[in-house]
């Protein structure tokens, strides 16, 4: 019986063995480690899914190439879709033609400042909306989730603002479909990211910068860009964690459970370190000599009523193309109001 057991144990010992794998797994992503939605890889994902695989007997080998080492801002999900890399970035910010629908927060200024709420209505709608990631699979990618939302959107210029006509004629950058925010009010609006953002500011390439506070002050802006005015503009969806769709159907559903709960853990993380930044980067920035403002109601309103209804543009346009722009943009509105909002502008309802 004794001699049994021992042959027993030892059958499932080395079965155990024979099944135990260790994944080797390229992480992309186009920012460097400074800006949270790459730290939180090392933070919190690859830890999660590390101890998640190890429970099952398996391991991981996660090796992160980030800054453009292997891609550049808004190629992470090309990348990805290749097989240059499991996992990466997909930043829909920065690939709006292929992640079309994502870009719907970026369409919907002034709605919702509130970092949790854009986070949770996204998150929810991808996992439940197929025509929500139809545009990964048709790319050759799977969202695993981690929306990477960005905290509201401000103004920061080399000089004053205190009405819109001191924008008149200033060249302000904007990231992606962001530019479309500054119709209405006389600037001249240049695409731009974070990565460039600094120099250009320094040497003059534009006037000023609509950012965000958690990236505005690791990134420095505020040396350069002293005058920060808080319009409200609103927290934003900008991409997501992905995986490459054939690596990932190949794996065990069980393996891929432990890839979900590390974007989970990357997502918890995330939220909970951004939150408690915003603040200390306000705080920083003064403390650096720059002079932080908030705009009044009305001046707030008056912006959000000259622009244009890129919006309404938007969704008609995707809709010519086959695309559900107008039908994302309702659901996304009707969301976010449910969930406590109160627009400046429905967008959806003009």
């Amino acid at each position: 019986m004794f001699r049994m057991s021992i042959a027993a144990t030892a059958l499932v010992a080395s079965a155990y063995a024979a099944s135990a794998e260790t994944f080797n797994v390229t992480i992309v992503a186009g920012h460097p480690p400074v800006f949270r939605w790459v730290k939180q890889f090392d933070e919190a994902f690859v830890p999660a899914v590390s101890a998640a695989l190890e429970a099952q007997g398996h391991s991981l080998n996660a090796m992160g190439q980030y800054g453009g080492a292997i891609a550049g801002v808004g190629e992470e999900l090309e990348a990805v879709e290749a097989g240059l890399a499991e996992i990466g970035t997909c930043s829909s910010l920065f690939d709006p033609a292929k992640l079309a629908v994502q870009n719907v927060t970026y369409y919907t200024p002034f709605v919702s400042d509130d970092i949790r709420l854009v986070t949770d209505v996204m998150h929810d709608l991808h996992q439940n909306d197929p025509r929500m990631t139809a545009a990964y699979t048709d790319n050759n990618v799977v969202y695993l989730g981690a929306p990477t939302a960005l905290d509201d959107y401000m103004l920061m210029t080399n000089f004053p603002v205190t009405s819109l006509a001191d924008l008149e004629g200033r060249k302000i950058a904007a990231p992606g479909p962001a530019i479309n925010w500054l119709s209405g009010t006389g600037a001249v609006g240049v695409q731009g990211n974070l990565t460039t953002y600094y120099n250009e500011l320094q040497t003059g390439v534009y006037d000023g910068v609509i950012v965000f506070a958690s990236a505005a002050f690791p990134g420095r802006l505020h040396e350069v860009a002293p005058h920060i005015t808080r319009f409200g503009m609103g927290a934003q969806f900008a991409g997501a964690i992905c995986a490459n769709k054939d690596w990932w159907d190949g794996l065990d559903p069980q393996v891929q459970a432990a890839f979900r709960a590390g974007a989970d853990a990357a997502m918890d993380w995330y939220l909970d370190d951004l939150e408690g930044f915003v603040a200390t980067a306000f705080a920083g920035m003064e403390a650096a000599g720059a002079t932080v403002s908030d705009a009044p109601e009305a001046l707030r309103a008056q912006w959000a009523q000259n622009m244009d209804n890129a919006a309404a543009q938007w969704a008609a346009s995707l809709d010519a193309g086959g695309q559900p722009g107008t039908d994302i943009l309702t659901l996304y509105m009707d969301r976010v109001r449910a969930a406590g909002a109160t627009p400046l502008r429905d967008w959806d309802r003009e």
